[in-house]
């Protein structure tokens, strides 16, 4: 059983939170300040605090020096999203806008919760500091794992296998290997397998003599020979002709390159990066690759995580884009909204970093000379931010009225303090108090079909 610590001083949210949980089989414990939460718990020893992030006292990320290694989850309004991406620059685990709905909250709680303990029961590389890779951003847990064992493997000339879907950056990791290692000065040669024509692929990788073939008019270095005494990164090696297969084999084994017409072979020293988004093994076992070429290269096998999993990474990863992109068009630099921001964090990014390249740098050259933000549209990934509605028909019956001790769901707690109140306090007041903007109120009284009432107040001057 996970236990959650809820730190939110409006008793009203508080209770609704900790009935929703609870009723879902976590621990929970609340407190209504930072100092409060400090003063009685162990921040450090729960599995997931949620905290709001404007509290008495102290802000809720004053929790993230003392949560550790926990996350922390905030909440804020959609007036504050600003304020809510800054939380998230400064480690907070995710952010939930008020007033929010118990199946977006679950959600959110299982995801956290999910990716920490994932987190935890990897074991990391290296517990030391791995630093970081030039022209590779990010910070999470698989990407300091991967920084980790690149600093191990570098420096060896063993084969590297580096697993990865799309768009992930394979070619960054060839690239950081090879910098690191003792071939650094000499060079990096890259060649995509599934870019060459199959009937041109060995000639391109092992060359050919004068004559070796129709069109053959001058004997021609192959991109193997190439890379004498450096690297040779081969992207999409699953893709490579079964024939080019057997000559490559030969260039690992012997360490021997035999041009195409030609009966001597020559010595090679050259360190060998391969990369694929393809399951080799079972490749090999439909026999579509090489299975002795399949052991060859699975010397040592790097995994290069989707951007879906990097969680944190992908905010980085658009702002240094943003960055790139308005120097490069030499514009002023422009910024995410916050819709922008919810879009790139909660979009699962099929297409990895080339995808949200593509996207930033659409977003950047639509944007308008005289606009300062890019806006979510403007971004035109396929993603809808705003919840879909039931389907048509009336709404399912809400009762408003029912016993307040009764486990009520945040939408019923959200209606009931609305209509208890809504008579003694402005909308202003009804407002700050919920932790939303009014048009976020008069948005939610909307779709829980909670009429506003005249005050008496508005009512004499109308007479």
């Amino acid at each position: 059983m996970s236990h959650i610590l809820i730190v939110e001083d409006e008793a009203i949210i508080r209770t609704a939170l900790r009935k929703l949980l609870e009723r879902h089989r976590y621990k929970v414990s609340e407190a209504g300040s930072v100092r409060e939460a400090l003063s009685k718990y162990r921040v450090n020893e729960v599995d997931l605090v949620i905290s709001d992030l404007r509290l008495p006292g102290a802000p809720g990320t004053d929790l993230l020096k003392h949560a550790g290694e926990v996350p922390v989850l905030i909440m804020t309004s959609y007036a504050s999203l600003r304020s809510a991406v800054d939380s998230m620059r400064m480690g907070a685990a995710d952010y939930i806008a008020k007033p929010f709905d118990h199946d977006e909250m679950l959600a959110t709680v299982r995801r956290v919760i999910g990716k920490a303990e994932q987190s935890r029961a990897q074991a990391p590389v290296d517990k030391g500091n791995p630093g970081t890779i030039a022209g590779m951003i990010g910070d999470s847990q698989v990407m300091r794992e991967l920084y980790g064992r690149i600093h191990k493997v570098a420096p060896t000339d063993a084969t590297v296998l580096v697993h990865g879907e799309t768009g992930t950056g394979k070619e960054l990791v060839a690239k950081a290997i090879h910098e690191e290692s003792r071939r650094a000065g000499k060079p990096l040669i890259s060649v995509n397998c599934a870019a060459i024509p199959e009937t041109l692929i060995e000639s391109e990788l092992f060359g050919y003599e004068k004559g070796a073939f129709t069109g053959a008019q001058s004997a021609r270095e192959g991109l193997v020979a190439a890379a004498d005494g450096g690297t040779l990164f081969l992207d999409e090696i699953g893709e490579l002709p079964l024939e080019a297969q057997a000559r490559l084999l030969r260039v690992i084994q012997e360490g021997e390159v035999r041009p195409i017409g030609s009966i001597e072979s020559h010595k090679v020293d050259v360190r060998l990066v391969t990369a694929t988004h393809r399951n080799l093994r079972q490749l090999a076992a439909e026999r579509k690759f090489r299975e002795d070429l399949y052991y060859r290269i699975n010397v040592v096998q790097m995994t290069l995580a989707p951007l879906r999993e990097r969680g944190r990474d992908v905010l980085a990863l658009a702002e240094h884009l943003l960055e790139k992109f308005c120097t490069k068009i030499e514009r002023p630099l422009l910024r995410l909204s916050p819709e922008a921001v919810q879009a790139v964090t909660t979009y699962t990014w099929p297409g990895n970093v080339r995808e949200l390249e593509n996207a930033i740098q659409r977003a950047v050259i639509l944007t308008d000379r005289d606009s300062r933000e890019i806006d979510h549209r403007t971004l035109d990934i396929d993603l809808d931010l705003v919840p879909v509605e039931e389907a048509i028909g009336e709404p399912r019956p809400r009762s408003l009225h029912t016993d307040p001790r009764e486990d009520l769901s945040l939408e019923d707690y959200f209606a009931r303090f609305v209509i208890e109140h809504q008579d003694t306090m402005s909308e202003t007041e009804l407002a700050k108090k919920l932790g939303v903007s009014r048009k976020c109120l008069w948005e939610r009284r909307q779709k829980l079909g909670i009429p506003r009432k005249k005050t008496r107040r508005s009512a004499v001057a109308e007479a």
